[in-house]
């Protein structure tokens, strides 16, 4: 059973950071291309950074770049996203991705950003 599992999410004040992370389990992630999604109230989801399978290429959305940096531990089978110098439009919930036969999504974390 493929699973993806978000924590890390909460409430920040503008400029400060969070960390979060996607546990995977049920497949061998590091074979796997990882993503990070966020959907905020009202909008479409949108892709925010994607890595490969090793971790030797990332991309990000232009909202992110320079801010926000994907990793991932193939030890751990977990996916990590810091995000520093939040601002409130990063407000959002928060999704790990993954496609193997079908796109593969975790519940979500609510990332808040407000003073």
């Amino acid at each position: 059973q493929v699973q993806l599992v978000e924590s890390g999410g909460g409430l920040v004040q503008p400029g400060g950071s969070l960390r979060l992370s996607c546990a995977a389990s049920g497949f061998t992630s590091s074979s796997y291309t990882m993503s990070w999604y966020r959907q905020a109230p009202g909008k479409e989801r949108e892709l925010v950074a994607t890595i490969s399978r090793t971790g030797g290429s990332t991309n990000y959305a232009d909202s992110v770049k320079g801010r926000f940096t994907i990793s991932r531990d193939n030890a751990k089978n977990t996916v990590y996203l810091q995000m520093n110098n939040l601002k409130p439009e990063d407000t959002a919930v928060y999704y790990c991705n993954t496609v193997l036969s079908r796109p593969w999504w975790g519940q979500g974390t609510q990332v808040t950003v407000s003073s």
